[in-house]
């Protein structure tokens, strides 16, 4: 079945009356899950760093780009899938980490339902190392799916050696090495609501689960939560250099992907250090404002990874974006807020609903313009909108 096909179900169903209970929109799908989550959650999930223009920008910077349509293609039939790291997709977009969507479902296990969402559509989850629900628990929701760890890379090297190890025992396919976040960027969202969610005890369940991190405290987390979370604001964040690579690369040999890749040179020395794929993301603008479009800098991420899988997220609201970066290079698109969004209002169904309409309005403008296969889409395809 092609993914389009999801438009033909609804039309149908609409013949008995039965019309859409989850929004078709992005706006609509947003302004629905600012009413259904508590204004601390939603903050942190919609907010940026800053004014937010970085945040704007990433979704704006598609707009730049307009897809040139082709015809007498007949693009009857699509292949949007790819191999990937191993990893046989059935299209070329997965789920990017998201640290809170555990808190944004109505049952408080986001984790597990995006976990299931990945099940049923075969769209793999970055699961984060900041859960609800330990990895453990994650991974085994995942079906036939793969899925993905990433990783925030503490200061104890045994700690994060443990937790990859947890993650390879799990069955996750690949370790993401987030490299923008041993910080939090200033976010002022967050700061008028005075709400740090981890600060709070929440989302830490992989380091309370993690026998490195229970060996460190006098008390376990369950009988003195305070400590726990003290010890944890002691060991998140590590500014990680470049001699760290080679540690990080001993650690697995799983494929090894570094996020947060905007500058050609740093592809070039990342893969050259052992790294297997690159992520180019400026964290959705959440974590520095003032910076440029993750979007216009993928084309030279791209051409400086030289064949090798670049993953891409950043300001992706649509099957054409979707599109648009798979024409600028990169090799898989990461979803990020609209997913999270359809959490909030319907759980797993809300995320599969999320999944099934981007990837359907990818299919149908691939063939609506042409493009049946990913091969079809490349630079050539584009052009610079005028104005």
């Amino acid at each position: 079945m092609a993914f389009g096909d999801y438009q033909n179900e609804i039309y149908f169903r609409g013949l008995g009356g039965v019309v859409p209970d989850l929004p078709m929109r992005f706006a609509e799908l947003r302004e629905r899950a600012q009413a259904a989550l508590p204004p601390s959650i939603w903050s942190y999930v919609a907010g940026g760093a800053g004014d937010e223009r970085t945040q704007d920008a990433n979704v704006t910077a598609f707009d730049h780009w307009g897809l040139v349509p082709r015809m007498f293609v007949g693009a009857k039939e699509r292949d949007l899938s790819l191999e990937l790291f191993g990893m046989s997709l059935p299209a070329p977009v997965f789920m990017a980490p998201v640290g809170v969507v555990g808190l944004c479902t109505p049952d408080g296990h986001g984790d597990l339902a995006t976990a299931r969402a990945a099940a049923r559509t075969g769209v793999p989850m970055v699961a984060s190392t900041l859960t609800v629900d330990p990895m453990e628990q994650v991974a085994a929701e995942f079906g036939t799916t793969p899925g993905l760890f990433q990783l925030y890379t503490p200061t104890d090297r045994e700690l994060a050696a443990s937790l990859v190890r947890r993650a390879e025992q799990s069955g996750f396919r690949g370790i993401v090495v987030t490299l923008d976040t041993w910080i939090t960027g200033w976010r002022p969202r967050d700061l008028a609501t005075s709400n740090f969610p981890q600060l709070r005890g929440h989302c830490l369940a992989n380091y309370f689960t993690d026998p490195v991190f229970r060996a460190g405290l006098a008390k376990p987390p369950e009988q003195d939560p305070q400590a726990a979370i003290l010890r944890w604001i002691q060991l998140f964040g590590n500014p990680l250099t470049w001699d760290d690579l080679p540690w990080l690369r001993s650690l697995t040999d799983l494929p090894l992907i570094v996020k947060g890749i905007c500058h050609p040179e740093d592809a070039r020395r990342a893969l050259a250090g052992g790294a297997d794929g690159i992520y180019c993301s400026n964290h959705g603008g959440r974590q520095a404002n003032g910076g440029l479009p993750a979007l216009d800098v993928l084309p030279e991420v791209v051409a400086a990874a030289d064949g090798a899988p670049v993953l891409f997220d950043s300001g992706v609201r649509s099957g054409a974006d979707i599109v648009k970066a798979l024409a600028l290079g990169a090799t898989a698109v990461g979803i990020g807020r609209p997913y999270v969004y359809g959490a909030a209002l319907g759980g797993v169904d809300g995320i599969v609903h999320v999944l099934r309409a981007l990837l359907a309005e990818a299919d149908l403008i691939m063939a609506v313009d042409g493009y049946p296969t990913l091969k079809d889409l490349t630079a050539e395809a584009l052009r610079a909108v005028r104005g």
